[in-house]
């Protein structure tokens, strides 16, 4: 009997490459400041934002998917602390969401989340190649990058922004 297909979390998406070479350009962004990634995956946007100088916690519906990144931040040597949804926490100056538009369930329920951080003073930066669930009705673009996506053909990048959430 085999393991089936890896988790949609165990790959790099789009949306989350995105963010971490914007983190990997501009450090500051997050240098000092305590960051969230919400909808953490495997954490490669936490170890970004991690390694760029932040205080970082991170969380995600998954439970498998926080475990992940806990162990991807010890075997990158840097500290995350992974939260479950709902536990209690300060809150972040910067919000990081990479990814988490990909249906409309998601969406929604992300943009409410997202909507509560932003209304309760953090900003709000959101990685994602432009999928049908997006509200760019409510974001800016801030940059773009050609990164790579696993669904796509090896070796093969496609662009994604990084956009802030709006009031």
């Amino acid at each position: 009997m085999g393991l089936g297909p890896a988790p949609y979390w165990a790959y790099v998406w789009s949306g989350g490459a995105v963010l971490a070479r914007y983190l990997s350009e501009r450090p500051d962004i997050v240098a000092g400041r305590r960051v969230l990634d919400h909808g953490c995956g495997s954490g490669l946007v936490a170890i970004a934002a991690a390694r760029a100088g932040a205080t970082v916690l991170a969380t995600d519906i998954d439970p498998l998917a926080r475990a992940a990144t806990g162990l991807n931040a010890i075997a990158n040597d840097v500290f995350v602390t992974v939260i479950a949804p709902g536990d209690p926490m300060p809150l972040p100056d910067l919000v990081l969401a990479g990814d988490v538009f990909y249906d409309q369930k998601a969406a929604r329920e992300s943009l409410a989340a997202l909507e509560r951080y932003h209304a309760a003073g953090a900003k709000v930066l959101i990685g994602d190649p432009g999928r049908r669930d997006l509200p760019l009705h409510r974001l800016m673009p801030v940059a773009t990058y050609d990164v790579p996506e696993f669904a796509a053909s090896a070796g093969s990048e496609i662009p994604a922004v990084v956009y802030a959430l709006q009031p």
